[in-house]
């Protein structure tokens, strides 16, 4: 599988001095970078194996300058790439040669609290765990924990629907955000919902959240907070086969139990992160689940021991309760640092498929199957409670043609995904990644409709430009 860009426009490239000109009246002279050296740290994201150059890239404060360089930009028909932190796996906030990337990065702000009403509204640039840093002396917190939530920003969460381990309970993005600040493509501003769930129209806040920066720059969100429960208590669960893990995974779901978590590490996962965390890991298991429950004692250990009676047909070779924060947050941090764990060790390509829960023993043997007839390594670590698989490629990239079987494997396990009932992504978005499997998924007029939506906001295709949609059978508004 090998991702295209389109040619960049050489008539943008050959004004791209007066455009820089433009672009420097319109923001302060920091929040403009042009020299090739500092564009170079702009040029990928997440998705590391591609890379292309931005004309420029521009970092405003306020919605207000969001907006002018919007409205610049489509006066002067360029592109324009939305980033946040660039945590992206799939691709989807790389540029092109012709197009002018607008970051959130700058716009950090909390900018009004209501603990009343549970909503917090702030800017777009902000990461998860300042959001729950912000109203933790009231005992409230942001909910969605993606691993890159030290880094990842909201703008970025609300263009993937990003989730996270606790997703399970609390769920992804959209069931967290109430309102957004929307620049779309000419520069004109719209707030879209509120300080509420489930405005009374159209759900465009719905189309917003996962249109992976299609429709317009998100500058200011509203969010949900909740209640921070009275405790939680994790537990590691090994298993002497990754089908018996996958099985026990799909009864405690089948039984009408939600945990706040359920997370799932194969034996080479296990290895990786152990050796990063320390985390007293079950080295000896094929399969290893994190189970987390949450509220008080008694209802944590109620939980657990529900949990473990749910788990012995599937004969786990090992049970650790967390018995204390530190624990508890050893387990927790071997599973957020899977992915920095394994870069230290390996090149790798991070998938990202859902499929239904029931399917999870088939489709894990499965995928062993795949990475073996490709001769590669697989570290398979993922959301197993809602079925959002996360498996880790591994190839050297020294190696001539191991990058292009690792990919050509993760093809094969996204189609896999897709013919068992799920989808192609689960919270990492479309991007370039997966752009050529939609007409996989989706059936020519499926596609259709989804463009026609997509060209209302956006006729000449300018926002994240070869993104998501087939290069092939793009249409006009």
């Amino acid at each position: 599988m090998t991702i295209a860009f389109p040619l960049p426009d050489p008539a943008i490239l050959a004004r791209r001095d007066a455009i820089v000109d433009g672009l420097r009246g319109l923001v302060a002279p920091e929040a403009l970078v042009t020299s090739e050296d500092e564009r170079r740290a702009f040029e990928t994201d997440g998705l590391t194996a591609y890379r292309k150059m931005p004309l420029a890239v521009v970092l405003p404060s306020t919605t207000e300058e969001v907006s002018a360089v919007m409205r610049y930009c489509h006066e002067q028909g360029v592109k324009v790439v939305p980033r946040g932190a660039g945590t992206s796996l799939a691709g989807g906030a790389i540029a092109q040669e012709d197009a002018v990337i607008l970051g959130v990065a700058k716009m950090t702000r909390v900018l009004d609290v209501d603990f009343g009403n549970r909503a917090a509204r702030v800017q777009a640039g902000i990461t998860n765990l300042a959001i729950s840093a912000a109203v933790a002396h009231e005992g409230f917190f942001y909910a969605p924990d993606p691993s890159s939530q030290l880094a990842c920003t909201i703008a970025g969460n609300i263009a993937m629907n990003s989730g996270g381990a606790h997703c399970l309970k609390y769920g992804v993005t959209t069931n967290n955000l109430m309102g957004v600040t929307l620049v779309m493509v000419d520069g004109t501003v719209v707030e879209i919902g509120g300080d509420h769930l489930d405005s009374a129209g159209y759900d465009l806040l719905g189309l917003v959240c996962g249109s992976e920066g299609q429709l317009g720059i998100v500058t200011e969100a509203t969010v949900r907070i909740l209640r921070a429960a009275e405790g939680a208590r994790p537990a590691l669960m090994g298993f002497g086969t990754v089908e018996d893990a996958g099985a026990c995974t799909a009864a405690i779901i089948g039984a009408g139990i939600i945990p706040v978590a359920i997370e799932y590490m194969d034996r080479e996962a296990i290895t990786i992160c152990e050796a990063f965390a320390h985390a007293g890991y079950p080295l000896d298991a094929e399969a290893m689940l994190i189970i987390e429950v949450e509220g008080c004692k008694e209802e944590c250990d109620a939980m657990l021991d529900r949990i473990v009676e749910i788990a012995k047909p599937f004969n786990p070779t090992s049970l650790k309760v967390s018995q204390s924060e530190a624990e508890s947050a050893a387990i927790w941090k071997g599973r957020k640092s899977a992915f920095g764990a394994t870069g230290r060790i390996s090149d790798y390509i991070c998938m990202d498929g859902t499929i239904p829960t029931g399917q999870l023993p088939r489709v894990l043997e499965r995928i062993g199957e795949i990475t073996q007839s490709y001769g590669l390594r697989c570290a398979n670590v993922f959301h197993a409670g809602d079925g959002n698989l996360h498996p880790l490629i591994l190839f050297d990239i020294n190696t001539p043609g191991e990058m292009e079987k690792a990919e050509a494997a993760g093809e094969e396990m996204l189609k896999l995904c897709v013919e068992v009932g799920g989808c192609l992504t689960g919270e990492h978005g479309v991007g370039i990644e997966k752009r050529d499997l939609m007409s996989y998924q989706y059936n020519p007029e499926d596609l259709h409709q989804q463009m026609r939506v997509r060209a209302v906001f956006d006729p000449a295709w300018l926002m994240n430009p070869a993104k998501v949609f087939p290069l092939e059978g793009r249409i006009a508004a």
